[in-house]
């Protein structure tokens, strides 16, 4: 039986592409069989993995639309073990069509049913937003990974995004889990990085994966390859930590 994890957090720039895209290829790294849910407008997660977004017929939106099935929509990619269901701008006029149908918050979720169990783990990326494509990713997910960087304004909105995964488990989704809170841009030469990492782990406690993602420039540099860091380098610090936080997940959920 796959687990679907959804990468989630409102504010935009804390790592949520990166984390989706590196994660996916780790677990894949480590021989689990993985899916790639794009469902940001953005489309990063897809051309970050060398495909070009222009060329997408079938993806999230159709899947949303319910117009075509996962395996139409579903391609390969740059990341060996990883499939991806890839994302286009057009994506951005989901929430305004689907605001009238019934059971709007379930699309993803209906849709992803029938193929489920052919994968180890299905990653979802989702948008910077808390809006219909965020719920309809928390409604079908079994836990949300929350990515948190190590900046000023950290914890901000992290008590709104508490707030609605509580309320989507209330109404949707009383299986949802935070698979845990994930601590990216780590810069342990700054005193602000530390002080943000000791107020998280102490607030939060065993809701903090051990695994810290620092600031690493070939983590930065990889998208632009259509790569994730573990095919474009190996031996860096981010495929070790991104690494060290898929056997993490791998050990949770033995």
């Amino acid at each position: 039986m796959g687990k679907i994890i959804a990468i989630a957090n409102q504010k935009g720039g804390v790592g949520k592409t990166t984390t989706s895209v590196n994660l996916a290829a780790s677990l894949g790294a480590l021989e689990k069989r993985v899916l790639l849910i794009d469902a940001d407008p953005q489309a990063n997660a897809t051309s970050g993995l060398g495909v070009d977004v222009e060329t997408i017929e079938i993806g999230t939106y159709q899947l949303l639309e319910h117009s075509n099935t996962p395996e139409e929509a579903i391609i390969s990619c740059s990341a060996p073990n990883v499939s991806l269901i890839p994302a286009h701008i057009d994506l951005v006029a989901i929430e305004i069509e689907l605001v009238d149908k019934e059971k709007r918050e379930y699309m993803l979720k209906q849709s992803l049913a029938s193929i489920k169990d052919q994968y180890d783990y299905i990653i979802i990326d989702c948008a910077p937003s808390l809006g219909l494509l965020t719920l309809n990713a928390l409604t079908a997910a079994d836990s949300v990974v929350i990515p948190i960087q190590c900046e000023y304004f950290a914890l901000e909105g992290l008590g709104k995004l508490l707030n609605t995964i509580k309320s989507v488990q209330k109404i949707h989704n009383p299986d949802l889990d935070i698979e845990g809170l994930l601590l990216t841009m780590y810069d342990s030469r700054l005193r602000l990085s530390n002080q943000v990492v000791e107020e998280v782990q102490k607030h939060f406690n065993n809701m903090v994966f051990k695994t810290i993602i620092q600031r690493n420039v070939k983590l930065s540099e990889a998208p632009s390859f259509g790569e994730s860091i573990i095919n474009y380098d190996a031996t860096s610090k981010g495929a070790t930590n991104y690494l060290s936080l898929a056997e993490e997940i791998i050990q949770k959920n033995k």
